[in-house]
């Protein structure tokens, strides 16, 4: 079931809509397009001099995410930031359809692909739609571990679209800003692949940086 049509149905068997799906992300703690915590660059962690406080963060993330994962299916995988959760730091958990965690502390796209493609994205700051995003098919991100350690890690496909769009938060951009001109959102009640995995095909990639 779609999630605007499960907002219309009550638990109950009621006639009483539900929240919508942006309503129910707000309920459950997500910061919504307009608040300002989600248009100004995240502050960066000094680590490891602040350990304690990014495990505190990074705990509240991934508790959140568990409740946001009981009320919708993320086949594709999901993220969240700490400014989504009203914290201003630099901090990202992202999980990916295999059910892998990523947990990225201070991180930034430092090489990517020429090579790009387009896939309509969610965002759970603004869930009611879904947008057509173009994006590399190969980035490199410099992270740390809460040790202060930096880390460079290259992402692909569908796991680097999952990665971007979290950084993209991070630095105050929502992926309204990254939609090609003229090109409108989805209302998610006409999107058609929720419950369904980005795909794609093999070919040859990267072969200019």
């Amino acid at each position: 079931m779609d999630n605007a049509e499960s907002a219309r149905i009550r638990d109950d068997g009621s006639d009483q809509e539900m929240p919508t799906p942006s309503q129910r992300m707000a309920e459950l703690g997500i910061a919504q397009e307009g608040a300002v915590v989600l248009s100004r660059p995240a502050a960066p962690f000094a680590l490891p001099d602040e350990a304690e406080d990014a495990r505190r963060v990074i705990a509240v993330l991934r508790a959140t995410m568990s409740r946001v994962a009981a009320v919708h299916l993320f086949a594709k995988g999901m993220g969240l930031v700490a400014p989504q959760i009203g914290i201003a730091r630099a901090a990202a958990v992202v999980r990916t359809p295999e059910g892998a965690e990523l947990v990225l502390l201070n991180p930034r796209v430092i090489d990517e692909s020429r090579d790009t493609d387009e896939q309509f994205e969610g965002c759970l700051s603004f869930f009611d739609v879904r947008g057509l995003v173009r994006r590399p098919t190969r980035i490199e991100v410099a992270h740390q571990d809460v040790g202060g350690r930096t880390v460079i890690t290259e992402f692909r496909d569908g796991t680097a679209r999952l990665v971007m769009h979290e950084i993209d938060h991070l630095e105050g951009r929502l992926y309204r800003e990254r939609m090609p001109p003229g090109v409108e959102v989805v209302p998610v009640s006409r999107y058609r692949g929720t419950g369904t995995r980005w795909t794609y095909g093999p070919q040859e990639r990267d072969t200019e940086r």
